[in-house]
């Protein structure tokens, strides 16, 4: 694990390249649930254009090797880019985040506004308003001019506005069920799976927000409903069994979506939504 104080140093030296305009720690260590082993995360915020060579050479030096940050939207249109790079035995993430843009969906979140937008690595898709989540979450480690403090204090809360957008978008877990028991006429597994896993996950990212819980990636998302207040009880349970046993005949599927049917319509029970 990396000692605070080479943490505190690489971001000094983060926030000297042209561009930066602040450092978040993410994922399990700003959570503090942290193993030893764990990545660090780091959100390296920018405005305008970042110095992606100043930050390679940067990197390159952190990690006694060559590495490469890419370019903005080099990983793709909302991933952005980054670096990845191993200190003192440790893997350590960069990852660029436009600030401007993070205003912005801080601002849909607040008004609740979402939407999943393609992104390799993301099946269910990324969710644009998951930036406001990544700072809100986050351990803000360098600020200089305070901007991130400032968009930080409109989403610390979770906003009532994003809680009944995602909890009204349960209306696609139902069109998706329809759909899934078309598909099982046809035996068609690989298509039933997915539309009951999105069903689920939209369950999750509902059950999520009614618990006042940021969302910032749909892995572990389901098994995390196990860990909320207000949740169909078994729900995390159940939804695993029920897609580790599609089967690929019309009626296992068929069984399959009746059991998916069940968590969804408790789903709408716990969230008073009919």
């Amino acid at each position: 694990m990396i000692p605070d104080e080479t943490l505190r140093r690489m971001v000094d030296e983060l926030t000297d390249v042209r561009g930066v305009v602040g450092v978040v720690l993410g994922g399990s260590r700003a959570r503090g649930d942290a193993l030893p082993t764990s990545d660090v995360d780091l959100g390296v915020y920018y405005e305008g254009t970042p110095d992606t060579a100043g930050l390679s050479r940067l990197a390159s030096r952190w990690s006694g090797r060559d590495v490469m940050v890419g370019e903005p939207g080099s990983w793709g249109q909302w991933v952005d880019a980054g670096g990845w790079l191993e200190v003192d035995g440790t893997a350590v993430d960069w990852i660029l985040r436009d600030v401007d843009r993070v205003a912005a969906q801080t601002d849909r979140a607040r008004r609740g506004e979402f939407a999943f937008h393609a992104q390799a690595g993301h099946p269910l898709g990324f969710l644009d308003v998951s930036y406001a989540g990544e700072l809100a979450t986050g351990v803000v480690l360098a600020d200089p001019s305070g901007r991130l403090a400032s968009l930080r204090t409109g989403v610390t809360a979770y906003p009532r506005a994003l809680r009944d957008a995602l909890v009204g978008a349960l209306w696609e877990a139902d069109f998706l069920l329809g759909a899934a028991g078309k598909g099982a006429k046809r035996a068609d597994t690989t298509y039933v799976s997915l539309a009951l896993a999105r069903a689920l996950l939209l369950c999750a990212h509902a059950l999520h927000a009614d618990a006042g819980r940021w969302v910032t990636n749909e892995k572990g998302l389901v098994p995390a409903v196990a860990t909320l207040p207000r949740a169909p009880a078994g729900f995390s349970r159940d939804a695993a069994q029920a897609l580790g046993s599609l089967g690929a005949t019309e009626e296992s599927l068929a069984a399959t979506i009746e059991a998916a049917t069940r968590l969804v319509a408790r789903t709408r029970a716990v969230l008073g939504e009919h």
